[in-house]
């Protein structure tokens, strides 16, 4: 066997409760759509003991208390407990970039200043997203809340109405690498597999020429499947699958996707290695 190696930036990978992104095969997050508290606390239940599943990702967005900060934060604060071993990212995806509550700005910031209330603590969550399109201003306040509190943070970005060039989807990930972010997230919907090879080399150029983090592809919907199945050869250190509700267009059962991701990264990891990833990579 022999190592195919492009040069770039080196990678630091980010390890939370055990799980490393960012090198070897890609972690498999399941996010929570629950509706009321009962049912989001009884699927981290059901997520804390299920093997195929890496990271845990609670959708407050989808929650009915999503805008009473006080009792979503409480909420968060009790998930993270019920997960135990399990890492927990908070989202508050809004109705913007695909997400089910609007949110000003200023509530947008409060929310988070909440959650990260627990800093310190067994209750404060090991990462948040937060969206790059709310703006310079807003995305800098939270970011440096979560610092502040040693939670760490997922830059997003989310394009529902189709699939740019890759110029454009490199240089939109080379502007969310401007910020003191750990990991940078994008997600596009394309209109065909032409879109979907846009995303998936935008990613491959950012991965070897540009990124010093980690990087979460994805091309929603049907047509975009192959990207959450095969993102590590592209670059893409995550991806995302479901039980029960999908929280966006394309996302399959978590253990169909884990048995694709596990045959891929088998095939892959003897001849694969990209920039700043070590020979063989962490399984």
């Amino acid at each position: 066997m022999h190592s195919r190696t492009v040069g770039g930036p080196t990678l630091r990978g980010v390890t939370v409760r055990g799980v490393t992104l960012g090198v070897g095969r890609p972690a498999v997050i399941v996010p929570i759509t629950a509706v009321t508290a009962d049912e989001a606390q009884a699927a981290a239940h059901r997520l804390a003991a299920e093997r195929a599943v890496d990271l845990v990702e609670l959708r407050v967005d989808h929650l009915e208390c999503a805008l009473d900060a006080p009792r979503a934060a409480a909420l968060c604060h009790a998930v993270r407990h019920i997960l135990a071993h399990r890492p927990l990212i908070v989202t508050f995806r809004t109705g913007a970039e695909g997400g089910m509550a609007p949110i000003g700005d200023e509530a947008y910031v409060a929310f988070y200043d909440q959650v990260l209330n627990a800093a310190g603590s067994d209750a404060a969550p090991d990462l948040i997203d937060v969206e790059f399109n709310r703006g310079r201003h807003v995305v800098r306040r939270v970011v440096a809340a979560a610092r502040g509190a040693g939670v760490g943070v997922i830059l997003s970005s989310h394009d529902f109405t189709g699939t740019d060039k890759v110029p454009a989807l490199v240089a939109r990930m080379r502007a969310m690498q401007e910020y003191d972010v750990d990991l940078i997230k994008l997600a596009v919907m394309p209109r065909d597999g032409g879109d979907v090879l846009n995303l998936l080399a935008a990613t491959y150029e950012m991965r070897t020429r540009w990124a010093d983090r980690p990087l979460m592809t994805m091309a929603m919907g049907g047509v975009g499947v192959v990207s959450r199945l095969a993102g590590e050869i592209f670059g893409s250190a995550a991806t995302f699958g479901m039980l029960g509700q999908p929280s966006a267009p394309g996302q399959i059962d978590v253990h169909d996707l884990r048995h694709c991701v596990d045959i891929v990264h088998r095939a892959a990891a003897p001849d694969l290695r990209v920039a700043g990833t070590p020979p063989g990579g962490a399984a």
